[in-house]
């Protein structure tokens, strides 16, 4: 078999997902109104990159962005994306019958009312991760978007990321043989502020509550709902804050180990964010995850893959946009969800058994 490039590889495969979701979504709103859309909060770490998408989307019209704190607007201010944007009310927000969709980007411990407030109001949201600490409040909520028909978009980064849809497809395809392994890394990107790491503490699991969830996400997707989760949450830095800076969760499933891992004492943590699944017949290695180099090495050709080990090109593509990009189709109802309700609430079961609340 030839050596794989990416021009065949983008053409099959993981490719074709992204290309009909583009495709579509340039069609979303042909002879269509731009729907229309409101951030809620600005707290959150995505916030600017989702209302900058928004601001920027073709098949959205961002009416304006609210944020009840004065002060996290003030400390935000500066921030291009919120640069020329119309402040509005939460009332303004809620109160809009024209206003479809609702991205709910506030601090964490504010998510899943904000959120609640949006679904009563008749808006479809996307809502940022993890949603809160409280799967009971998380079921609810889902059950009452659905009872109304409305849409709930999680927010984690990596579902349409094209690296980790190859691995997951190469696994689910059976070209690395039998999974038994599946690995993952995602410490803080860069130095944390303490400010930052009080922020995070007040969360049992710290670090892997902040940011394994996007790994978790990606680990259920493949893999389903663990029989067992075994959390090592440390304290392993010398400042007293509490943060569980040091984090390991093992997932244990029939026939296959998982294990996840996070950190705020990794130096440049985002290069060497990491994305692993090992088979009978090889291995895919998604490192670093953005900007996106992903290698396959096999032991017998397989799939669009020859024998031995390879680099696959993968295109760098800015977060977030495909993620609009499907809600925007699903809004328009030309497509169902990607991920369902069921997949988001065990997402957020094995979240909090990784961080020893459940």
């Amino acid at each position: 078999m030839p050596p794989w490039n990416r021009r065949e590889f983008v053409a099959l495969g993981v490719g074709t997902i992204t290309a009909a979701i583009t495709q579509e979504s340039q069609g979303a709103t042909a002879n269509h109104s731009k729907i229309r859309a409101a951030v809620l909060g600005i707290g959150h770490a995505h916030a600017a990159g989702k209302t900058k998408v928004l601001r920027d989307s073709p098949d959205f019209e961002l009416v304006g962005v609210c944020e009840p704190n004065e002060e996290l607007r003030r400390q935000q201010a500066e921030e291009p994306a919120y640069q020329g944007v119309r402040w509005l009310s939460i009332r303004e927000v809620l109160d809009d019958p024209s206003v479809q969709l609702i991205a709910v980007e506030s601090r964490v411990q504010e998510n899943l009312e904000y959120a609640r407030q949006a679904v009563e109001a008749g808006k479809h949201i996307h809502l940022d991760k993890p949603p809160g600490n409280d799967l009971e409040r998380l079921r609810s909520l889902l059950s009452e978007a659905e009872r109304r028909q409305l849409a709930v978009q999680m927010g984690y980064m990596w579902r349409y990321h094209p690296g980790a849809q190859a691995a997951l497809e190469a696994a689910r395809k059976g070209w690395l043989g039998d999974v038994y392994l599946f690995r993952g890394i995602i410490s803080w990107g860069s130095d944390i502020t303490a400010a930052a790491r009080q922020a995070l503490a007040l969360f049992p699991g710290g670090l892997m509550f902040e940011l394994g969830c996007h790994l978790i996400d990606r680990m259920v997707d493949l893999l389903g709902r663990p029989s067992k989760v075994s959390p090592f949450l440390r304290h392993d830095s010398s400042l007293q804050d509490g943060l569980a800076d040091n984090a390991l969760a093992v997932f244990e499933y029939d026939r296959v180990l998982a294990e996840i891992y996070s950190s705020a004492l990794q130096p440049f943590g985002g290069s060497h964010r990491l994305l692993q699944i090992q088979g009978t017949n090889g291995t895919v290695t998604l490192q670093p995850i953005e900007p996106p180099s992903l290698v396959i090495d096999l032991k017998s050709a397989a799939g669009p893959y020859r024998a031995g080990r390879q680099k696959v090109e993968i295109d760098s593509k800015p977060r977030y946009v495909e993620d609009f990009q499907e809600m925007a189709q699903v809004i328009c109802k030309r497509r169902s969800a990607s991920f369902s309700s069921k997949h988001d609430l065990i997402v957020q079961e094995t979240l909090l058994r990784s961080c020893g609340v459940l």
